[in-house]
């Protein structure tokens, strides 16, 4: 393979974030991601909460990247597309000793300098968000915090990437970091060898193991699991902003919140897992979520949920992120121990491991003349009028053909979606870019129609359709001969 200037390791939001920044650049750059599609690991399984700020610790790099990250994601929202609410968040609290947790996630925000942070009463909060219960008597009220869809961020991030010039390369594994007097001369994948200049290790929960093939770990990631639910659509504008509680061991404060879609997320939960692959749902922790969403609100049921998953974080020990370059290996970049806030501070992470990346390279690196930050998303059909719908169905009768019948997926978006700039080739692709899948059925119904349109669209058997790639594949075992153009 061509050698390229900059290789970076890892699809989640980090990864794809520092990819289109240094997009904006004339030099080569080469994105690996070991799984089938971007966003695969963290990014995909969290709350998708834009913290702002109060609760990390003053002058930790945590604190610096995730107000100053919060900040910039209006910007980031505007160029590339992606569905931003900035509606604010709530510490809730129903005691004194509820209270005296507030007063110093106060002092502490006031430390990080949030905008607009402010204690207020129980009844002021209701005020802003009707559905609070009636008996919390405090709240830390901070408007600058938000939430985004963190796997819509990262593909908007990595196909704008994409467009100005970057390659990225799935289902593609780093097996080890190639060196040659003490400076990075390229990597060894499951491809054959890469040469570079520059790697960024931006691996997440792996991000400690590809420091040891580079002979640099001095940090160990260690997962941290957290279970999130989601509530059915019939919830959609009882809450408006983010509603926690005052933390505790077992969780960071987490609680329920509207996503851009209109479902309710609530979680997550807290807890320390042996096993970076670990994402089960035990019943204490779906309890916990449940359990925490009903304290905090009203009008809403236990009853309209319907699903629930884990992620793992990428915690370190020292609980901060890690964003420097090696002092033992001239061109290698640690972006590690990213966990939350880590979404929130993707902007400003990836600006500065950008800045990072340009002096490695130890030349003048000129700016692209023709560099693009802008990236369109298309509008989905269920989000169209009833004037566009006719229009789009006129250009192409597949608009025509709802497959999701609970989140409105059209075969042609589908079908879209499948040939896209980066392509969906398993269901939780096409889930992820469509929503096909993720309404109140949860696939029984559509579930078979997208793996039909996977399988007839890339030609391959329906029985080497995949959920999430390798070793993931739906069919079990084929009952007859399939012939190309059959339906299930």
């Amino acid at each position: 393979m061509d050698e390229v200037d900059v290789l970076i390791i890892g699809g989640g939001v980090i990864g794809c974030g520092v990819a289109r920044e240094l997009s904006k650049y004339d030099i080569n750059i080469l994105l690996v991601e070991k799984a089938s599609d971007i966003s695969e690991g963290t990014t995909k399984c969290n709350n998708g909460m834009i913290h702002s700020g109060y609760d990390t610790k003053p002058n930790s790099l945590k604190a610096k990247y995730g107000v100053k990250g919060n900040a910039m994601y209006s910007k980031w929202a505007e160029e590339l597309g992606f569905h931003f609410n900035r509606t604010g968040s709530f510490v809730c609290g129903f005691n004194q000793e509820d209270a005296d947790i507030i007063q110093g996630l106060y002092e502490n925000g006031m430390k990080n300098q949030v905008p607009g942070i402010e204690i207020i009463s129980g009844e002021r909060a209701r005020e802003i968000e009707p559905n609070i219960n009636d008996k919390v008597i405090v709240a830390l009220w901070t408007p600058t915090a938000g939430y985004v869809e963190p796997y819509e961020v990262a593909l908007a991030l990595a196909e704008n990437a994409i467009e100005n010039g970057t390659k990225i390369l799935l289902n593609t594994e780093v097996f080890d970091v190639l060196q040659e007097n003490g400076k990075v001369t390229g990597v060894l994948t499951n491809r054959g060898i890469i040469k570079t200049k520059v790697i960024i290790n931006s691996a997440g929960l792996y991000a400690d193991e590809i420091a040891r093939m580079a002979k640099d770990e001095f940090y160990t990631i260690h997962p941290r699991r957290g279970t999130l639910g989601i509530l059915d659509k019939e919830n959609k504008g009882k809450l408006h902003t983010f509603v926690g509680k005052a933390p505790s061991n077992y969780t960071k404060g987490g609680g329920p919140q509207e996503t851009p879609e209109g479902t309710l997320l609530i979680g997550p939960s807290a807890k320390e897992v042996a096993d970076k692959e670990d994402l089960g749902v035990d019943r204490d922790d779906l309890g916990f979520i449940l359990d925490k969403t009903m304290e905090l609100t009203k009008n809403i049921s236990p009853d309209s949920l319907i699903t629930f998953f884990s992620g793992n974080r990428a915690a370190t020990f020292e609980e901060d992120f890690i964003i420097e370059p090696s002092k033992k290996l001239k061109g290698f970049i640690h972006v590690a121990g990213i966990q939350s806030p880590g979404l929130a501070s993707a902007p400003a992470i990836s600006e500065e491991v950008m800045n990072l990346t340009i002096a490695e390279l130890g030349h003048e690196v000129a700016e692209k003349v023709n560099y693009n930050a802008n990236h369109v998303f298309t509008k989905p059909f269920r989000d169209c009028s009833n004037e566009e719908r006719e229009q789009l169905i006129a250009q192409n009768p597949a608009y025509g053909k709802v497959i999701c019948r609970c989140e409105t997926v059209t075969e042609a978006e589908i079908i879209n979606a499948i040939h896209g700039v980066i392509p969906a080739t398993t269901m939780d692709a096409v889930k992820r870019r469509t929503r096909a899948g993720m309404g109140r059925c949860q696939s029984g119904f559509c579930g078979a129609k997208v793996l039909d349109l996977l399988s007839k669209e890339l030609k391959i058997n329906p029985a080497e359709v995949t959920l999430k790639g390798p070793n993931s594949e739906i069919l079990t075992e084929q009952t007859r001969n399939f012939q190309r153009g059959d339906s299930l």
